[in-house]
Formats: C-alpha cells, structure tokens, sequence
C-alpha cells in the first residue's frame, strides 16, 4: 500500500466509525420517541412554582411581537410566571414595539431591560445574566426572539423539571416555521429533526445525556446561581453550560411534547454566517473541557466530548481528504488503489445515511413524503459537504480570533417577515 493508500484506508474507518455511531444513536432514537408517544405528559402540581422566561434580543424588531405574544398565551397560571426581553442594545424599533406590548397588556408581569453600549451587545451569554438579576423565578426558561411556542410548551417543560430533583434542566423540541420558505430551509427541517431524534433522544436512551439548544428549556434558578451563570465567552452558550449541569451530577431530561417553532436562515449567506457561530461555539467548548476527557470529574461529558472531537476533527480531516482523493482521481491526477472500494462503501454510505435520516423524519405527521425522500438525497451530496465547508471556515476563524484575542458578540441572524 502506498501512503496515499494509508491515508485513504484510515479516512474510510474514521467516516464509517462515526456513521455507525450515528446509525446506532438513530435506532436508539426511534425507540425513545415510541417510549415518548406512549407516555402522557407529566402534570403541574397544585402549587405551580414561579418562573422567569427570558428572551433575549438583539434588533429582533421584525418578530419580537409575534413571539411576546405567543409567550404571554402560555397555558401556565398567568399569576405564576413573568417575561422578561432583553433588548439587548438594539438600534431598530424593538423598544417601542415592546412599550406598546406592556401597555397593551398591563395586567401582565412583562419586563422589558433595555441595554446600551456600556453593559450590552457583548453576546447571547451577557444578556441571559443580565436577565438572571431581574428574574423573580426559581426556574428560569430561555426563548428565543424568533420562537412561537405552543400554548402548553412551558406548562410541560416544567412539570417534566419537578419529576425528580436529579434534572437540573429540561428540554423540548423545535421545529421549523418556515421550512417551505427554500430549498435551504427544507434542508434545515429535514437537518432539526434527525438531529432531536439522532444526537438528543439516542444519546438520552443510551447515555442519560442531551444537550441544550439554546431556545425551549427550562433550568433550575439555585443551580444556575451555583454554576455562575452563562459562560461571556462562549459563542454555543447552550453546549457550554450543558457540560457544567452534568459536572455538577445534575442530568437534562428531552421532552418532544414541548414544542417552539422557529425561524431558520432561508439565504446561504445567512446560514453559512449562523453555522460558522456554531462551529467556533462548539470547539471552544471542546477545547475548553479537553483536559477533561480522561479525568473522574469529566466522566459525565466524556462521551459528548469525544464525539464532538470526532466529529468536528477527525470527521472533517477524513472527509476532505477523501473528496480530495475522489477528485483528485477524476481529474487523473493521482490514484489510489483503495478508490473503487472507497466509491463502494460512499455509494453504500448514502443509502445508509438516507434510510435512517428518512426513519428518523417519520416521528412527525406529514413529514413522510416522497419530497422529503428526495430532499434527504440531495442533502448527502450537496448539504453535507456545505457543513464540511462552515467547519473548516469555523476552525480557521476561531484560531484567527483566539490569535488576536477577539471577544465573543452578537452574531445576528437576519429574520424574515
């Protein structure tokens, strides 16, 4: 074999370790969501504790009424629970739209913090801790500015939080609001739901572990206060302070009945921006608990670190050496003996990745269709290699900005009317 053979060969078990890895979490998965369709959803006790929604928003003038309102239409006792945006340096009209909201419901406990230069616009994380000294609550919920959720999103979340005191956090599923706005954003739809179903509920079915996304989930006020809050530094706030639940013995529970609907990037440029935040978010989580990999203490994210390792580094070493070599080929350039076995095993790796991925998108009514069918082929060939792309763009940014010491801001995603 020659060097390239060698380089081949070790690519070809780093994609298929992982895919197998991936196809067992999906089975795990979809056992967890029939356990989910059986199972009612836990109820309120009489009592209901206080909480503290936050939301916080950056120049989210464009859908920050549609989500107060689906915030104050919360099926949870209006005397027990309060909301509170923080309008986090915002140069557009997001002020006086939310003065209005308050007028317009006075009755309502709506709390609107508004920030300036001086104490904001440094980032998701500053903006949730400036929220956390305000907050009334002893459970905190987050939303995002571009969320509905459903009326009964918050009442589940908490009551699946009161099921016992080992889960510091709960959380529930997103879908996508406007997944018919593009192709791109069909991809998304496709992309949310394998990834709750894949990476969420498989890892909660093997490993009792899940991780927050950021958006739907409530979180325990005396656990936040013991861990400090949110971490200003970390661009994947969510990732970050998921590691730190589980350092503290605490678990985060999946609850699929809890659901927000959500605006995803429908432009390229727009997506490639937003993923680009998450690749640079997560490697300085990685980078942040790799000490830990091997340590008593990292036990309980061992396995979210060295996924995340293998996914974001070998993965994409693997990937881009493989497309090398395959184009490499095609253009007559250079050869390897190992290529007609490596085009088998793609070939064969596509039709794995497009029946789990389509197994997985079947847990949602009216997402069987022959269109999605389709749409998760195109996906393996065009989508996966754009991820494959923000990768490598995000680990260069993040280096570059380590380099120059850059701090972490708010990264906006355009919104849509």
């Amino acid at each position: 074999m020659s060097v390239l053979d060698y380089f081949v060969f070790i690519s070809i078990i780093v994609i298929w370790g992982i895919l197998a890895v991936n196809l067992v979490l999906t089975v795990a998965g979809y056992t967890q969501y029939l356990k989910d369709v059986r199972t009612p959803a836990p109820t309120l006790p009489d009592q209901a504790p206080f909480v503290s929604v936050m939301v916080p928003a950056h120049n989210e003038g464009i859908v920050i009424v549609r989500t107060v309102l689906s915030l104050l239409n919360f099926d949870y006792p209006h005397d027990r629970y309060e909301i509170i945006v923080i309008n986090d340096n915002s140069s557009d009209n997001s002020a006086q739209l939310l003065a209005h909201i308050q007028e317009t419901y006075p009755e309502r406990n709506l709390t609107v913090i508004n920030t300036d230069k001086t104490n904001g616009g440094k980032g998701k994380s500053n903006a949730l801790n400036i929220g956390l000294k305000t907050a009334k609550g002893s459970i905190i919920s987050v939303y995002d500015a571009d969320n509905t959720p459903e009326r009964p999103a918050l009442r589940i979340l908490v009551s699946e939080l009161l099921q016992g005191d080992q889960y510091g956090a709960v959380i529930g599923k997103f879908r996508t609001r406007n997944k018919n706005a593009s192709l791109l954003t069909r991809f998304i739809n496709v992309e949310t739901l394998s990834f709750q179903w894949m990476a969420q509920a498989g890892r909660l079915r093997l490993f009792k572990l899940c991780t927050i996304p950021g958006t739907n989930y409530v979180i325990r006020r005396n656990l936040l206060e013991r861990i400090g809050g949110w971490d200003t530094k970390a661009l994947a706030e969510d990732t970050e302070i998921s590691f730190r639940i589980y350092r503290m013995g605490y678990r985060i529970n999946f609850q699929p009945k809890a659901v927000t609907w959500e605006q995803e990037p429908q432009t390229l440029d727009v997506w490639f921006h937003q993923r680009t935040r998450w690749v640079k978010g997560n490697i300085y989580v990685i980078l942040k608990n790799l000490r830990l990999v091997f340590t008593k203490s990292g036990r309980p994210i061992r396995f979210d670190l060295l996924y995340f390792m293998a996914v974001y580094f070998l993965l994409m070493t693997s990937l881009i050496l493989s497309d090398s070599v395959f184009v490499l080929s095609v253009a007559d350039i250079a050869h390897s003996s190992l290529q007609g076995f490596n085009n088998s095993l793609w070939v064969f790796a596509i039709l794995l990745f497009v029946i789990s991925t389509f197994v997985t998108i079947t847990t949602e009514k009216g997402e069987m269709t022959l269109n999605n069918l389709l749409i998760i082929i195109f996906m393996y060939v065009v989508y996966s290699q754009m991820w494959l792309a923000v990768a490598a763009y995000g680990m260069v940014g993040y280096i570059r900005e380590q380099v120059f010491h850059q701090q972490a801001k708010w990264y906006k995603t355009k919104r849509y009317q």
